[in-house]
């Protein structure tokens, strides 16, 4: 019985990504829109058309004897996986680009392509300012916009953040329970 209650106070603490201290609790984390998706997409989508037009070219090349219906399952199914492929990286550095914070600091880790990452770490004490921009047409319908913050090293500006208003507020209100007297002001 006493080992069951040692064991339960020595709980070792989830790490949520690999840099994460020891004492450090995630209070939040956030990615990009996936607007920052759209070249791999259209790619993606063009690639879906590959079956289906070599179906259609060998169809008009030999009229007598057309691909028959399993060639054209079968070159559709190529196509998804062509598709996929193409999509692949853009939707990677989406997913493994992520925003952090924890009770300590403020990481951006920005993921490009298979073999490059790039980490931006700074205290939250470091963090004098945090505003957001919507401007335009497509950030209005689609509910992205920019994240400007004013540290006392310079000024970390983030594009494509989904739904800027919100991660604002919640970067105030966690700097804040901090007891840090941080300004804002939302430009739309």
């Amino acid at each position: 019985m006493a080992d069951k209650q040692a064991a339960s106070t020595d709980v070792e603490k989830v790490k949520y990504f690999p840099d994460q201290l020891d004492d450090e609790d995630v209070l939040y984390v956030f990615r990009k829109h996936p607007v920052v998706m759209r070249k791999g997409l259209i790619w993606g989508s063009l690639g879906l058309l590959v079956g289906p037009l070599y179906t259609l070219v060998l169809t008009y090349v030999h009229p007598h004897n057309p691909p028959s219906l399993n060639f054209f399952y079968l070159s559709f199914l190529v196509s998804v996986g062509i598709s996929m492929l193409l999509l692949f990286p853009s939707w990677m550095s989406w997913y493994y680009s992520v925003f952090i914070v924890t009770d300590q600091r403020f990481i951006q880790i920005t993921q490009r392509g298979f073999f490059h990452r790039s980490v931006v770490d700074m205290s939250l004490d470091q963090i004098r300012m945090v505003n957001y921009e919507i401007s335009g047409l497509q950030e209005t319908l689609l509910g992205f916009g920019t994240i400007m913050m004013q540290t006392i090293v310079g000024d970390l500006v983030i594009h494509y953040i989904h739904k800027p208003q919100h991660i604002q507020k919640k970067l105030l209100a966690i700097l804040r329970a901090r007891g840090m007297n941080v300004d804002s002001s939302g430009v739309e």
